[in-house]
């Protein structure tokens, strides 16, 4: 019942005249630079996480919220009216959604798709209502080495999880663990990588970070592979759903949202994996099944609805123990960190304003985006005929802005470009971005708790799995680890010859 009265509040929050401006014009912007091609939600939350800096902590994370989900549901436009998703998650929306437009039924893909999200998000966020409670109230019984312990498995969880070579990914994993250790000591007090320049002894601002690996990266990349010519625009009309439609797709945002919610809660889950297992499952349940291919509206509904409910999901292990399970969500783990708010099970008692006036803002966030984005659907298309050297030379300008925001710092420009140089290079040689940002923020924070851990346990090694909880993280992570080579040993012997010996049975 305490934590109904205080949603309440946070809704009386919510609904008071500025911040519901707040989180409309989160939802306009973060939608209208979500829809543009190869801007993903985490790209979006990243550039313009700047544009909060002059309001208040609970304004700009009700802003924040809205940027958020809108960011997500652009991903879903670009894909179903120019094949080209903006993340990884949205490639299985462009399978059949584009298919549909290109049929004239760019409408009832675009339909389809803002109903399932807002279906999704709507039980998503109940679900981060009733859950988050129970996960801070059993974090709080954690100690130094669970915490540690966790953290651990946050980082193995993202590079062995993510892309397809796991060296990369710890490659990148150091990288940001590097980047990390930047500043001074908590402990010791003694500088640590800032090469003699006094600027650098509180470290890289976290902001300037994410926008430089995100923003800047993708523009560099994109200037490096830059055709000049202007994108192909499907017509949109104005989106509805006739009966069969809706009947056809109501089914599939449920699945959807069953598949995608745990999944997003899980470290490194991800919405891959359940808008893709969605598909399948949308596809061996058709009545349609033949339809497959040539644009059937299941295999735009359920894999948007997972793909949002997965969303939804990973604000679980973000708010209740401060463990960012994507990009989005780390960069959203950065803005709490900007304004001095220290994540974790703790948030909810230390900020209990802030915490559920953000999870109110994520319904009201929801229903903003269905109002707006069903009429509004031809204004974005209208969007994606921005030429590509005035949009990310826009994005140049607006990340540069942002990150000389911050401290108004020249060298902080200087790092943006080193940064910069170094998104594009990663994504030159295929490392994946999530593992750099993980390790930028939860690196700092697992050191506290493993020097914390060995001074309760007077530098013992065994103090790290002197807890249950951690004991069996730690085999988990075991597991994680050792699964490729158990699979090899498996495949090894599956396919181990069977055939005589040469010059067996001769005389």
């Amino acid at each position: 019942m305490d934590n109904l009265n205080l949603l309440l509040d946070g809704f009386a929050t919510v609904v008071s005249p500025g911040n519901l401006l707040y989180a409309l014009i989160g939802v306009l912007v973060g939608t209208a630079v979500g829809v543009l091609p190869g801007i993903g939600p985490a790209m979006t939350v990243a550039l313009l996480l700047p544009l909060t800096y002059g309001l208040s902590p609970t304004g700009a994370f009700i802003m924040f919220a809205g940027i958020y989900y809108g960011g997500m549901y652009g991903g879903s436009t670009t894909s179903i009216l120019l094949n080209t998703p903006g993340e990884s998650s949205s490639v299985v929306t462009a399978i059949e959604g584009n298919k549909m437009a290109r049929s004239g039924r760019a409408a009832q893909a675009l339909a389809t798709a803002a109903i399932g999200s807002f279906v999704a998000g709507l039980i998503g966020t109940v679900l981060l209502v009733v859950l988050a409670p129970f996960v801070v109230t059993f974090a709080l019984s954690l100690g130094a080495p669970a915490y540690f312990a966790l953290m651990v498995l946050s980082f193995v969880a993202v590079t062995a999880v993510l892309g397809t070579s796991r060296v990369r990914g710890f490659a990148s994993l150091g990288i940001g663990l590097a980047i990390g250790l930047i500043g001074l000591d908590s402990v010791t007090g003694q500088q640590r990588l800032t090469f003699g320049i006094p600027l650098l002894a509180d470290g890289v601002d976290v902001v300037v970070l994410v926008v430089g690996i995100f923003a800047v990266g993708e523009a560099l990349w994109v200037a490096a592979h830059l055709r000049r010519r202007a994108a192909e625009v499907v017509p949109v009309g104005r989106p509805w759903m006739g009966r069969d439609d809706w009947g056809r797709s109501w089914r599939p945002w449920l699945r959807g949202t069953a598949l995608g919610f745990p999944f997003g809660a899980l470290p490194a889950g991800g919405a891959e994996i359940p808008t893709f297992l969605s598909y399948v499952t949308e596809k061996r349940l058709a009545r349609r099944p033949e339809e497959f291919g040539h644009g059937a509206i299941e295999g735009v509904a359920g894999p948007e609805a997972a793909n949002n409910a997965s969303a939804a999901g990973s604000l679980v292990p973000m708010l209740s123990l401060g463990l960012p399970v994507n990009a989005t969500a780390a960069v959203m783990l950065a803005a709490f960190t900007q304004y001095g708010i220290q994540p974790g099970p703790l948030l909810f008692e230390r900020e209990p304003q802030l915490v559920w006036a953000l999870i109110a803002s994520l319904f009201v966030g929801n229903l903003l985006l269905l109002v707006l984005n069903l009429p509004l659907a031809p204004l974005w298309a209208m969007l994606l005929r921005i030429p590509r050297p005035s949009l990310y030379a826009g994005i140049l300008f607006f990340a540069s802005m942002g990150a000389y925001a911050v401290n108004a710092q020249s060298l902080d420009l200087v790092i943006l470009l080193v940064l910069g140089l170094l998104g594009f290079a990663m994504r030159r040689y295929g490392l994946p971005v999530l593992p750099l940002v993980i390790g930028v923020i939860l690196g700092p924070r697992a050191e506290r708790q493993m020097r914390l851990t060995f001074q309760l346990s007077d530098g013992a090694v065994g103090g790290l799995w002197s807890e249950p909880v951690a004991v069996g993280v730690y085999v988990l992570v075991a597991g994680i680890l050792a699964w490729p080579l158990a699979r090899w040993a498996m495949r090894r012997r599956r396919v181990a010859p069977t055939a005589e010996p040469v010059g067996a049975g001769r005389s």
